[in-house]
């Protein structure tokens, strides 16, 4: 059933991602892979890896955690939990060695066990104050 195997390779990119591994994580993505609500990110497997790989590099040892995972078809949604330290420089952002917490929801369409197109929201402005960027209330 293509649900129980798209969930699994969800699950799966999550245990990369928090074992450090993103090669790993990318094997989620389909080659032609297009990701909405990453601004900036180029479509295809190669803008993917820079987005992420400046991702890691702002927040090594990032921790993933799946919530509420949901799947009809090829699609499969998620609530997520990103946390990590701001160790390094993330859009303009010098690191400040924060603690962040992020959440976010997305929908992943997979195509032969592989993401080709991801819609995703997250907590951006929260994530900027969290960083000292935008001022608290």
């Amino acid at each position: 059933m293509p649900s129980d195997s798209n969930v699994a390779a969800l699950h799966a990119a999550g245990a990369h991602w928090n074992a450090g591994n993103l090669e790993g994580y990318l094997r989620l993505y389909d080659p032609e892979a297009v990701l909405h609500g990453y601004a900036g990110v180029e479509p295809g497997l190669s803008g993917i890896r820079h987005y992420y790989q400046a991702f890691w590099a702002a927040f090594p040892g990032s921790r993933l955690v799946l919530e509420d995972v949901f799947a009809s078809g090829e699609k499969v949604a998620c609530r997520f939990l990103l946390q990590g330290e701001h160790r390094g420089a993330f859009q303009g952002i010098a690191a400040t060695g924060r603690q962040i917490k992020m959440p976010g929801i997305t929908i992943l369409e997979f195509r032969d066990g592989r993401c080709v197109r991801r819609w995703s929201y997250t907590d951006a402005v929260g994530l900027l104050i969290q960083l000292g960027a935008f001022p608290s209330r």
